[in-house]
């Protein structure tokens, strides 16, 4: 019978993937997370990465450090998050902005919001990285 196959294959999932039962733990989190990473390496079409993902969505969603961090990204500008993560990427500081945004402390006072990129920026910024200027524009 379906029934009674399926729920012994739910047992045997949550007993594998603990994160998935009723009171998943931090290290459960954790091991859910290394699955991902594999099936998205390995399996990307596999049901199991759908299931668990919605999974650690909820668990997150529930985390207050992670909750809060949300908020905080946010409350970033779009233009700044895309900066901010090419910086990330391509292990750039302040001082490789002088062509596209101006002095270091220019830089810094659009990272820090209390400027905006300006249009010519985002067109310097567009160039350099290759990627389309509406990337920068909420």
């Amino acid at each position: 019978m379906i029934v009674a196959d399926a729920m012994k294959a739910t047992h045997a999932l949550v007993a594998a993937v603990p994160l998935l039962g009723e009171q998943p733990s931090e290290k459960d989190y954790k091991d859910a997370l290394e699955l991902v990473e594999y099936l998205l390496m390995n399996e990307p079409n596999s049901p199991l990465l759908d299931i668990v993902c919605a999974r650690i969505s909820r668990f997150e969603a529930n985390r207050p450090e992670i909750v809060a961090l949300r908020k905080e990204m946010e409350s970033v500008p779009v233009g700044i998050a895309v900066l901010r993560t090419l910086m990330d990427q391509y292990k750039l500081t302040i001082s490789d902005f002088q062509d596209e945004i101006g002095s270091k402390s220019m830089v810094s006072r659009v990272l820090n919001g209390q400027r905006q990129l300006t249009l010519n920026h985002i067109k310097k910024l567009s160039a350099r990285f290759g990627v389309s200027p509406a990337l920068f524009i909420e």
